[in-house]
């Protein structure tokens, strides 16, 4: 890799335009667009300039055999480019829109009041389509199944009297079919239809579908008056039918946007490697339906993962709405916008909202898109591939099917306790959980985590060793840093556990992300026997893993620590009241529920609590407010 860059960087052009890398095979594993290309293919040559799995795992450097450049006029032909090569050779490492059949949308052609216009063209019908054409037509959609297309098909078959045959039925038929006769369609394959009345209904059908209800029920209402007006009553009835129709449409609807725009709004949910993209599909401020496409071994940034799944999922044809709503801000989003809204012929808005309805329905494609992974997700075998990648990733002796991990949590050295959080391939396992208060009262964290872990250790050495509940991890870890670690070894080795024996277990810590001025550093784990931290990428199944683990444990411990200063809190405020013993105290707080309640009662009301007498009472109210007393005294 390093004489490909010596051979090659001096030579790549400045212009913008697209760069493939291929293999020794000659495959194609990865295509970019740049604005300058010299200056984006020497990122991957520079050390830590590009963070993604393939660059700084490796992969590239023993893959990459050669990179062509394609040098074009401006960005937007970059992109357009770079979404036909993506397409062509399905390189390894981009994102893959891998649900990629078109989405069914409805099709409709304006209708041609022209004296010699064509029938098809004067009589125009609503089809399912999957390709939208730049013709003269209108689409809408998309629907998120056919199931959904179909049934909105049926509705306008009763309730809006189209023809459904096809073009050549139409031309060539000579006598009307059953929807004529169950009167569905006007028959014009044989009867007299005049294309104005046609038309009309061809327009009512348009704005059922563009979601304009409140129009399309007020000119049926008109219509409707005026045949009832002359006594045309069964034609009344079916536009009364229509009418109800467009009701029931309209009260499953669910309107989530005052704006009446047509919408896509794209959001992710992660795992590790493992993402899940949605789309919701808004149509004229109301949600319509949605779509959901899994991703593998992406560790892409957010912004660029959903800028690249974007591009592929409009470069498929798809409907191209009024707005494209997405959870951060894309790279080059002024580029995707201007190529959006020439495939539109229309301009389209690329928004990243920070306030109002837009961003609650961000929040509701990220739920979303979490219980699509939830419902798609084979978590076993996820999970098994995780604990893979951490075992290779750290060099672990076994699989770390079973893992535990400590952590310290105490206020100033005040109420110290740990927690001790165990995993179970890959999941908590919360029935081995189990949590220590530290005896020794110091504001020592090693000190702390030395007590806590020989604790543990004593019970699988001594007569607990049988029991499941205390055997011997997989692999041990220490919430901290290089510090910590040596601590738990020196812990394990004096109760005389061997660690580096074959088949021991591994321990490790882990080390808090640091705040640099420059960024964020990755999460880092410290390895017995390695000198320097094991940095983990971002967006790695094996660091979403750990930081699970991590995190849990913080839950456990803070959660232990909140209950015994609050216990604390209790006894220091009633438990020194003269007077007032423990079946008093007890009664108290039964009876007005919190120490607050207790201080904020007059002496009558404590003095009627049960057990109390008014002496007490008065007691009670003295100490409780003894603090506020002294507040009120002037100055000397």
């Amino acid at each position: 890799m390093a004489q490909l860059a010596a051979d090659f960087l001096d030579r790549i052009p400045t212009d913008p335009g697209v760069y493939v890398m291929k293999d020794g095979a000659g495959r194609v594993i990865y295509v970019g667009k740049a604005k300058n290309l010299r200056t984006r293919v020497r990122q991957y040559f520079r050390p830590g300039a590009d963070a993604r799995f393939f660059v700084a795992a490796g992969f590239l450097g023993k893959l990459l055999a050669d990179i062509e450049t394609v040098v074009v006029s401006d960005e937007k032909e970059a992109l357009l480019l770079e979404n036909h090569l993506i397409k062509r050779h399905q390189p390894r490492f981009n994102v893959k829109l891998r649900d990629d059949k078109q989405y069914l949308v409805l099709r409709v052609l304006p209708p041609d009041r022209g004296p010699a216009a064509a029938p098809a063209r004067q009589f125009p019908r609503v089809e399912v389509a999957r390709n939208i054409k730049g013709d003269e037509a209108r689409y809408f959609g998309p629907y998120h199944s056919a199931t959904s297309c179909r049934e909105t098909l049926r509705v306008l078959n009763r309730h809006f009297q189209l023809r459904t045959c096809t073009d050549h039925v139409l031309e060539h038929r000579g006598r009307v079919c059953l929807q004529y006769e169950i009167q569905r369609c006007p028959g014009p394959c044989a009867m007299p239809v005049a294309p104005a009345a046609y038309a009309e209904q061809v327009d009512d059908v348009m704005l059922f579908l563009e979601g304009k209800d409140k129009e399309l029920l007020v000119r049926l209402g008109e219509r409707m008056a005026v045949r009832a007006a002359a006594e045309e009553f069964e034609v009344a009835g079916r536009l009364r039918d229509s009418i109800a129709a467009v009701e029931r449409t309209v009260s499953r609807q669910h309107v989530v946007q005052e704006d009446f725009v047509d919408q896509d709004v794209f959001a992710v949910h992660r795992e590790g490697d493992a993402a899940e993209l949605a789309v919701l599909f808004v149509r004229a401020g109301k949600l319509v339906g949605k779509r959901g496409f899994a991703q593998r071994d992406q560790e892409l940034p957010d912004a660029e993962l959903i800028g690249a799944f974007v591009q592929q999922y409009y470069a498929t044809g798809t409907f191209i709405p009024d707005e494209v709503v997405v959870p951060v801000e894309l790279p080059d989003g002024d580029v995707l916008a201007d190529w959006l809204g020439s495939a539109r012929g229309k301009r389209v808005k690329l928004v990243w909202p920070q306030r109002g309805t837009r961003v609650r329905l961000l929040e509701l494609a990220i739920k979303n898109a979490e219980t699509s992974m939830v419902s798609r997700r084979d978590h076993g075998a996820d999970v098994e591939i995780a604990l893979a990648k951490l075992q290779a990733r750290l060099g672990l002796r076994r699989m770390p099917s079973r893992i535990e991990c400590f952590d310290i949590a105490h206020v100033q050295g005040t109420d110290t306790v740990a927690s001790m959080v165990t995993f179970v391939d890959g999941v908590p396992a919360r029935a081995l959980y189990r949590r220590f208060k530290i005896r020794t009262s110091t504001n020592d964290d090693f000190a702390s985590m030395y007590e806590v872990l020989s604790r543990r250790f004593k019970r699988t050495l001594g007569d607990r060793g049988d029991d499941p509940a205390w055997a011997a991890p997989d692999l041990l870890v220490v919430d901290g840093g290089k510090g910590q670690l040596g601590m738990a070894v020196a812990a394990l080795t004096d109760l005389g556990i061997v660690l580096d024996r074959d088949g021991a277990m591994d321990v490790i810590s882990l080390a808090k992300e640091r705040e640099l001025a420059a960024g964020d550093a990755p999460d880092r784990v410290y390895v017995r026997g390695v000198k320097e931290a094991v940095a983990l990428r971002a967006n790695t199944a094996e660091l979403f893993l750990l930081a699970r683990l991590r995190d849990e444990a913080h839950r456990f411990a803070n959660t232990f620590h909140r209950e015994r200063r609050s216990k604390a809190t209790l006894r220091s405020a009633l438990d020194d009241v003269p007077g007032i013993g423990k079946t008093r105290r007890t009664a108290l707080l039964r009876h007005f529920g919190s120490v607050a309640a207790v201080a904020a009662a007059s002496v009558d009301d404590l003095a009627a609590a049960p057990g109390m007498t008014r002496k007490s009472a008065a007691a009670v109210k003295a100490f409780l407010h003894r603090d506020e007393a002294t507040r009120s005294l002037p100055e000397p």
